[in-house]
């Protein structure tokens, strides 16, 4: 195993070095590529979680829709779009993962520039079909910023924060001590 790299995760989307130096042979970035899904992803995984803990029903990478949605709710109109940081060229200053490859720079920006353009036309489309829709990205996901923002778009209601009580301070005795 390289440094860096992590035993049963997929290193590019979690952004670990192969190696390194960053030089790795062709079959190995091959292999590399090769483990890149684009369904069942781990940030796709723990939003179902979550979606389904609050006892929503959904289905899906939807073919019918423009974009293919990860995540739809068919009686809400509603659809969840999970980008990778990456391939989706996510647009935040703070974010780690989407930062353009030193190797063909030229040739990965005009595809990321296509994937962005794509995502533009397919987000159009789906609201122009009548669908809300809400695009998570890798970051929030792995960093659980996108709880508040996921209960907002779904209508579900967050439990209030649990309060933990003070052992310092002594608590009124209750009808039910004895």
């Amino acid at each position: 195993m390289r440094l860096g790299t992590k035993p049963g995760l997929d290193g590019a989307l979690l952004g670990a070095r192969t190696s390194l130096t960053g030089s790795v042979t062709t079959p190995e970035r091959s292999l590399m590529m090769s483990r890149i899904r684009a369904k069942d992803t781990a940030p796709e995984l723990a939003v179902r979680r979550l979606v389904h803990a609050w006892g929503l029903r959904f289905r899906l990478h939807r073919r019918d829709l423009p974009g293919c949605p990860d995540v739809v709710f068919p009686r809400l109109r509603k659809a969840i779009l999970i980008h990778g940081c990456f391939w989706h060229h996510h647009n935040d200053p703070t974010c780690r993962n989407a930062v353009l490859p030193k190797t063909r720079a030229e040739w990965w920006r005009a595809k990321l520039l296509r994937n962005v353009k794509r995502d533009e036309r397919n987000l159009r489309e789906l609201q122009d079909l009548g669908w809300d829709v809400l695009v998570l990205w890798e970051c929030e996901i792995r960093a659980r910023r996108f709880t508040p923002k996921l209960a907002s778009f779904l209508y579900v209601a967050l439990p209030a924060p649990e309060l933990v009580a003070d052992p310092s301070v002594e608590r009124a005795p209750s009808p039910g001590d004895r």
